[in-house]
């Protein structure tokens, strides 16, 4: 799928929704174990949550993927996770705070 910033996707096997916040070009991100669709777009029915990508989404966290300069926000929590090409993305960590000596 064509991805650029601000496109809304959906999962088609659980309630997760996402928002591209960062990357572009042709990546294939899914959740459990299918691939997203644009918001609105008409969802298969019959698909499943693969076994392996059971982890869910949690609303707010950012999932990324820096090999690919891909960083999804999710709006909507689901019980599939979130993929890049088949792997499992990671949630973005939080950035430490300086030192206040």
């Amino acid at each position: 799928m064509e991805l650029k910033p601000g496109m809304r996707l959906r999962s088609t096997v659980c309630e997760t929704e996402v928002i591209v916040t960062k990357g572009h070009g042709d990546l294939d991100v899914g959740c459990g174990g299918q691939p997203l669709v644009e918001a609105g777009a008409e969802v298969p029915a019959g698909q499943q949550i693969s076994a392996d990508a059971t982890g869910g989404t949690q609303m707010g966290k950012r999932y990324v993927d820096d090999d690919a300069g891909l960083e999804l926000l999710c709006t909507r929590p689901g019980a599939g996770s979130l993929t890049l090409a088949g792997e499992v993305l990671p949630i973005k960590g939080a950035k430490p705070l300086p030192a206040s000596d």
